[in-house]
């Protein structure tokens, strides 16, 4: 069949190029273009220098450490995406996916409180899908758009009260109320009063001592002490058990660390909204039947739903 004059172009360009130039538009940096590629430093300069002479430009022009598009570049992306994405749903959906035998890559993203709560994953996929590669990123809700946006991850759960990226998809995968999370020994259920007069502790990944629970109090004219600050989650069974200390945590996480009977958790004695946990993930792989699986599995083990019927995750506290 003869080639058509607009198919002519394809004959000196490989397709393989046009991930790696809309990695390179994304991270602005051949290095972590690569990274998300799995491509050396070397093969990925070499992948630019072939689509600089497929498209006849520079296409980024260093800025110290930054590529900057060139305009060739940017009307060649706003032209590539949609195919680009068009190309991935139409490839997903003719793609099979065997979780006994499979070997897909999985890349998700999530805060170190739903890692406590959801790190049944763990198991579940390795049982599930031997053979499949798991990888888990560390995010936050200011981390979490960019991250999705750019595939570092496939998918994300996490709070994210924040404008995700249009190719973004989400969904609640949890509600339920703040608790006071306190050592199982100290006095307790904990009211206004002593809620206001106990030392908490905060978790901050910033070095701030200030929490959307100090802007509730102020509101009812009260205050509160917060004497520690960690930056992590996994530190607080820790920093509470044995101590007067306070915590101010998620039912979700309360759930898992009061499990083995050391540590409380009782209800917040003022009103808050609920704590809210969504599941987010990149619409190109909206119809991959490998991600909709793993997305699944994401979404039983945050319910506490096991294979067996029995739960992945410890129930709330009562």
């Amino acid at each position: 069949m003869a080639i058509q004059p607009e198919e002519s172009g394809l004959q000196r360009l490989d397709l393989n190029l046009l991930p790696l130039f809309a990695a390179l538009m994304r991270h602005r940096s051949v290095t972590r273009a690569g990274q998300s590629l799995f491509l050396s430093q070397p093969a990925t300069s070499a992948a630019l220098a072939r689509l600089r002479l497929a498209f006849r430009d520079e296409l980024f022009l260093r800025n110290g450490r930054v590529l900057e598009p060139t305009a060739r570049a940017e009307a060649l992306m706003a032209e590539l995406e949609p195919v680009l994405a068009a190309i991935n749903r139409a490839v997903a959906g003719a793609t099979p996916f065997d979780p006994a035998t499979d070997v897909r890559l999985f890349r998700v993203g999530w805060s170190d409180d739903v890692a406590i709560a959801g790190m049944g994953l763990v198991e579940r996929v390795r049982r599930r899908a031997p053979a499949c590669r798991l990888v888990l990123r560390n995010l936050d809700w200011t981390t979490a758009p960019a991250m999705l946006e750019s595939g570092e991850v496939g998918t994300a759960v996490a709070y994210l009260d924040s404008d995700l990226p249009a190719n973004v998809r989400r969904r609640v995968l949890r509600r339920g109320p703040f608790r006071v999370l306190r050592d199982a020994g100290s006095p307790g259920p904990v009211d206004l009063d002593a809620y206001c007069a106990r030392p908490h502790v905060l978790v901050t990944a910033h070095g701030d001592l200030q929490g959307f629970a100090d802007d509730r109090l102020e509101a009812l004219g009260r205050s509160r002490r917060v004497v520690v600050g960690v930056p992590s989650f996994g530190l607080l069974d820790r920093v509470v058990r044995g101590t007067d200390l306070l915590c101010t945590t998620s039912e979700m996480l309360t759930g898992v660390l009061t499990a083995d009977g050391a540590l409380a958790a009782d209800p917040l004695p003022f009103a808050t909204p609920e704590s809210t946990i969504h599941m987010a993930w990149r619409s190109a792989l909206e119809h991959d039947p490998a991600e909709a699986w793993l997305r699944r599995q994401i979404v039983e083990v945050m319910a506490g739903r096991h294979a067996d019927g029995a739960g992945d995750a410890p129930a709330p506290a009562a």
